[in-house]
């Protein structure tokens, strides 16, 4: 199968290292994926609270231009939204326009004025995560046989944020996610045991109410450390920018020593292939991932 692949605005700017990864285990696993041509920001964060109905038109556009694209086949066309911000959006807008006559209209008529299709994208259009596509369409026993360095030892805190899986939990468990944990486990990693997999890291708030945001972040760090995780794993790009970044500020604010690694679980991923840092964007973090306990 052949997979559109929308990476969104983070991924080509401060998220890079997640494109890269995601892009490089892809074709380590033989997963076809071609970008999606002239897509546009999916209206996530400020734009949705400014004006919610301009924001799912910017969304159906990408739609659109899916169908436009790949949508000649059978079934619907399979698109990857690694960011859980544009995922979570696109799925948002898809259950809009299908429930929401007021959507529905505003959405369709703004398409027509730009010559695209507005007819049945939920049903033209599956939206899907990587996390999603590793876990039940390349499966584990596909992944583990890539596996040239087992990470036995090495103690992961699998962190889902509060996007990936609420409020549509179209592949894993609203409550207790567990697909990248099943995935740390084919890679010879021990996932951790910790109840915060879910909440929120404080999003924006570091950049704007940074006392709340530094303190939601460093909750997350400090319990991650407390189980024994060697590094936390995330899957959204304002997450690893946001619990990696400003741990010096978290450490000053509330004197105490966080120290811990955050990566995408795609560049462990790629460790674990025996890939190269370069090539997963690992020389891009601020901490780097180290793997000694994983030799242990």
């Amino acid at each position: 199968m052949k997979y559109l692949y929308y990476p969104g605005c983070s991924l080509k700017s401060t998220g890079k290292p997640y494109e890269e990864s995601i892009l490089c285990i892809f074709n380590a696993l033989g997963v076809e994926v071609e970008e999606l041509r002239d897509w546009n920001c999916c209206g996530a964060t400020a734009y949705m609270a400014v004006d919610e109905l301009k924001s799912f038109s910017l969304c159906a556009r990408n739609l659109a231009l899916a169908v436009r694209q790949n949508g000649s086949g059978e079934g619907p066309v399979h698109i990857i939204a690694p960011c859980s911000a544009c995922y979570s959006l696109l799925l948002k807008t898809q259950h809009y326009i299908e429930e929401n006559p007021v959507v529905e209209r505003v959405v369709k008529a703004a398409l027509k004025e730009v010559g695209y299709e507005s007819e049945r994208l939920s049903e033209k259009v599956r939206i899907r995560h990587p996390l999603d596509v590793l876990v039940n369409d390349v499966g584990m026993e596909r992944i583990k046989q890539k596996v040239n360095r087992p990470l036995k030892g090495l103690k992961v805190a699998c962190y889902y944020g509060c996007l990936l899986v609420r409020p549509y939990a179209t592949f894993d468990s609203p409550y207790n996610p567990g697909s990248m944990d099943r995935l740390i486990r084919a890679l010879g990693a021990e996932p951790v045991d910790w109840a915060l997999k879910t909440r929120c890291c404080g999003g924006t708030l570091t950049g704007t109410i940074q006392g709340v945001g530094l303190r939601l972040s460093y909750l997350l760090l400090k319990e991650a450390s407390r189980k024994g995780g060697d590094l936390l794993l995330t899957a959204c790009p304002l997450c690893q920018f946001d619990l990696e970044c400003f741990q010096d500020d978290m450490n000053k604010q509330f004197r105490n020593q966080v120290h811990l690694p955050v990566a995408y679980f795609s560049q462990l991923m790629g460790k674990a292939f025996y890939l190269s840092d370069s090539e997963v964007g690992a020389q891009r973090l601020f901490i780097p991932i180290k793997l000694e306990a994983a030799a242990r």
